[in-house]
């Protein structure tokens, strides 16, 4: 038996680990009310399937879909090219399960210490339903990065006329993740980790961030609020982000097996000097890999080729919508 002393030391201990973490998660649910109200909804919430999703609809034209990659959101598509695009089509512009305000599919997704992930297959699912709900029919696809894994899932599995795979993570890679989605995707680091990082990650380490995933190109001016990229600071898209990313590559070598077998015509543009999604990995194999694909290198380009090359983007959807008798 443990000596009073001893015993009375441990129950401290204790106490102040329990007093800690709660005054942790009061600051993070102060400050995720505070972002959440200076970035509302930009539409109606949609309910399928006893999950909401939020899908933002404009324009006019052919119908096309537009999904964010790891840590985005809608918002990231109602920048220059949202506006750009609606000109000639209907976007029907989603937040994936688990972020900005969509909500996590997940089975056990509340339980902070679960590992389980939404895949990519479950989310084509789950946002397909929402944009059929809301008049879509047989869209065009565009995904970005992570979204990149889900609209190739969605050209797999759901009803679509075309695919734009932009910067996408679409092939089996070597080696491990980094140490920050390896720790944010297990049980403990998970539940640990994202109300600290909620309660007091700084807007300058933001914009470090986004440095890094702009490079070498900089980020637009005012990009960090027009993108609503503080949405992605809260646990539970943190806690998203970890899990979906960490359970990633499996489903990948699952669909990558049938890449052959999927004919719609496809698009693929990929900057050269992408270091998060490296083009010898993903988009090159991918082309060879898909019997009705054109690859676009993009020499000089990182990872958000619809950031700061918009133009060259929407010319492959231009493209993929010609393809599919869209236009």
């Amino acid at each position: 038996m443990l000596r009073a002393p001893v015993l009375s030391a441990v129950l401290a201990i204790a106490a102040l680990v329990i007093a800690s973490a709660l005054i942790i998660d009061r600051v993070a649910d102060i400050r995720e009310a505070r972002i959440e109200a200076r970035f509302p909804p930009t539409s109606e919430i949609v309910t399928v399937e006893g999950r909401e999703i939020h899908v933002t609809v404009m324009g006019e034209g052919p119908d096309l879909v537009l999904i964010h990659g790891a840590g985005g959101n809608s918002r990231e598509f109602m920048t220059e090219i949202g506006e750009e695009l609606a000109q000639n089509y209907r976007l029907f512009i989603v937040d994936r399960p688990g972020f900005g305000w969509s909500e996590r599919i997940s089975r056990n997704n509340r339980n902070p210490f679960t590992t389980i992930a939404a895949s990519p297959a479950d989310q084509a699912h789950i946002l397909s339903a929402a944009v059929t709900a809301k008049g879509a029919s047989a869209p065009l696809v565009l995904g970005h990065s992570f979204g990149g894994a889900v609209a190739m899932a969605w050209g797999l599995n759901e009803p679509a006329t075309g695919l734009v795979i932009v910067s996408g993570a679409t092939m089996p890679w070597p080696g491990k993740l980094d140490a920050y989605y390896r720790i944010l995707g297990n049980s403990v680091g998970g539940a640990v980790l994202p109300p600290l990082i909620s309660a007091f990650v700084s807007t300058k380490r933001v914009d470090t961030t986004l440095s890094g995933v702009f490079a070498p190109q900089p980020v637009p001016v005012g990009y960090r609020e027009r993108a609503a990229t503080m949405l992605a600071t809260r646990a539970r898209s943190l806690r998203a982000n970890g899990r979906q990313v960490n359970n990633l590559r499996p489903h990948i070598v699952e669909m990558s097996a049938h890449y052959p077998d999927m004919a719609l015509p496809t698009e693929i543009l990929h900057g050269d000097v992408d270091t998060t999604t490296p083009m010898v990995t993903h988009a090159i194999p991918l082309s060879e890999t898909l019997p009705n694909a054109n690859l676009t290198i993009m020499e000089g380009i990182g990872h958000m080729p619809h950031q700061v090359a918009t133009g060259d983007v929407i010319a492959a959807i231009d493209r993929v919508a010609t393809r599919a008798g869209l236009r």
